[in-house]
């Protein structure tokens, strides 16, 4: 990754947002239309209705998308999540990260431009709308130079606040669900004053990232930009500047024939329209969000003077640098996507054999065992149960070699709610004789549901030695 070179606009920078005083600069990008720009569009657009509309989505009895944290319960297209279902949920952690890696030695950072949700609504949603308040480029730069903001810009604050009131109740939707949260935004704050907190609270920090942080967020707090360098390689796709074709570049007025001009006028397109503030001739930087602006921009100055098309375009360092055609077949692009198929094979064989319930059987945290005035030795056991169907259930349970009057199950049969859990506690009392000498016993529970559900559990209840 090349160190990036002063911007010509801003000299005196540290990075494309940041000076050496630690000033802040504010990014005012020119938009550039192109194919790309409706490319980006089509596709953008597409995500945010697919973000707006996912929790109004059912799949069954449940949205297709609901993390529910309180209730410790996951909801993913039609398969219910379960707090023992945790490494099934690293499994699909790890192939989406996967995916992204692999995405990225393919075709760059193209991520950040076209799928990221921070790039997405920054530049289709607030910046449209900040230039159709304050004006363009110029417009916008004065009222920065302003002591006070100016009307226009306390009036697009509004409207930002409006938009990430929605943004941020529409994100929490996906965490309580679109009921729940419905009842908070139609019910006084002071009935359901954590709700409305979590809300306002959520609002909030939707309002500051898209008003103030803005790029900030990519350049400064998201860590996938300073991972290019290992998830990169010469032939991935990034957006880069033939040097070769471009070099050495001159204004278009400073031209003589046969002085060895290259194809860059040197208009600094590029640069303005940018939405992170560099300048892509410089090569490969952190900044660069593979948005594509800024070859929308170049392919627009070359049509103007006459030259083809390409001076900033996709392509690989490998294709930049010598002319020569990228590898598509290397290890990276075959090793990932193998570690993928073999994590969601892994997540669909373990989530295939799961049950329709989970049984854990566990020792409470007291004595391990008392020895009664009988001499019988009694053990206290706590069973929990995970009801994963949608229906409610009852639960019996039975010690199979045990006789009945020596399990005591007080909360047996037991109701479990759907897609809920429960846990009871059980006492079984063993005759002394039946442990070993190490003063082991394996009891055999076994719980069912009167109808297809039953499962064994062995666990071993424990009891005083024998001495040798």
């Amino acid at each position: 990754m090349t160190k990036m070179e002063p911007n010509p606009l801003n000299p005196g920078q540290v990075l494309s947002t940041l000076r050496e005083d630690g000033s802040r600069i504010w990014m005012r990008p020119k938009l550039s239309k192109g194919r790309f720009l409706r490319r980006r569009q089509i596709f953008g657009y597409g995500l945010i209705l697919l973000f707006l509309g996912l929790p109004f989505v059912r799949i069954g009895e449940h949205p297709a998308i609901l993390l529910d944290v309180a209730a410790r319960r996951f909801y993913l297209f039609g398969y219910t999540f379960h707090p023992t279902d945790s490494p099934l949920l690293m499994l699909l952690l790890l192939s989406i990260f996967l995916g992204i890696f692999w995405l990225t030695a393919l075709v760059g950072r193209a991520w950040c431009g076209w799928g990221c949700p921070q790039t997405v609504y920054m530049e289709l949603v607030f910046r449209p709308i900040e230039r159709l308040i304050e004006g363009p480029v110029g417009a916008q730069r004065r009222i920065d130079a302003m002591s006070r903001p100016s009307r226009r810009r306390w009036g697009k604050y509004a409207v930002f606040g409006v938009i990430a009131f929605i943004l941020g109740n529409q994100f929490l939707s996906y965490f309580v669900g679109w009921e729940r949260l419905a009842l908070w935004m139609t019910s006084s704050p002071a009935q359901n004053p954590g709700g409305f907190s979590v809300m306002a609270a959520t609002t909030a920090l939707v309002f500051f990232d898209f008003a103030f942080f803005r790029e900030q967020m990519c350049t400064v707090v998201c860590p996938y930009a300073r991972l290019q360098s290992a998830l990169l390689d010469r032939h991935s796709m990034i957006v880069g500047y033939d040097e070769v074709r471009g070099e050495s570049r001159k204004r278009l007025k400073a031209r003589m024939p046969g002085d060895g001009s290259g194809d860059c006028i040197d208009c600094k397109a590029c640069v303005t329209t940018c939405p992170v503030g560099i300048d892509i001739r410089s090569g490969l930087q952190l900044e660069c969000i593979n948005c594509t602006q800024c070859i929308d921009a170049c392919d627009k100055v070359m049509d103007k003077i006459g030259k083809p098309r390409g001076l900033i375009r996709l392509s690989s360092q490998q294709t930049l640098q010598t002319g020569k055609a990228s590898k598509i077949a290397r290890p990276r692009i075959f090793v990932y996507p193998v570690l993928i198929t073999i994590l969601l094979g892994l997540m669909v064989a373990f989530f295939g054999s799961k049950g329709t319930a989970d049984v854990t059987v566990l020792r409470q945290l007291n004595a391990p065992f008392v020895v009664l005035e009988t001499g019988e030795v009694r053990n206290q056991l706590r069973v929990k149960l995970v009801n994963r169907l949608d229906t409610s259930r009852r639960f019996d349970l039975r010690v199979l070699n045990l006789p009945a009057a020596a399990v005591l199950a007080p909360q047996f049969p037991l109701p479990v709610g759907a897609n809920d859990s429960a846990t009871s506690p059980i006492f079984l009392t063993v005759p002394a004789e039946r442990f070993d000498a190490r003063g082991r016993f394996d009891a055999k529970i076994s719980i069912s549901d009167g109808a297809a559900f039953e499962e064994t559990v062995s666990y071993v209840l424990l009891g005083p030695g024998k001495d040798p």
